[in-house]
């Protein structure tokens, strides 16, 4: 039985959910960060909570924010596939050969 196409497939679902999780997980601190903005007497601590998460995606961007959080997403896809590549492979080698 051919396994290639489940190895492409797993490889491509590893890759999409690792680049997302950290994306959205970014994503979502920026929303919180902006909605303690909006709340009375919390205004200081969200704009800077805002202020410096950017400013650690530029870093990552050379002085871009999106830039910086793709970035950080596709690294954190490369790793997840080669986790997943080394993972496949040593399960099939406990397995043995077929």
């Amino acid at each position: 039985m051919n396994s290639f196409p489940h190895f492409l497939r797993s490889l491509l679902l590893s890759s999409l959910l690792s680049f997302a999780v950290p994306t959205l997980i970014l994503a979502g601190g920026l929303v919180i960060a902006e909605a303690i903005a909006h709340l009375p007497g919390l205004k200081n601590l969200g704009e800077s909570a805002v202020k410096q998460l950017l400013q650690f995606l530029s870093t990552f961007g050379s002085g871009h924010p999106l830039q910086g959080a793709v970035v950080i997403g596709l690294t954190c896809s490369v790793v997840g596939v080669l986790f997943d590549a080394y993972a496949l492979s040593r399960y099939q080698n406990l397995r043995g050969p077929e």
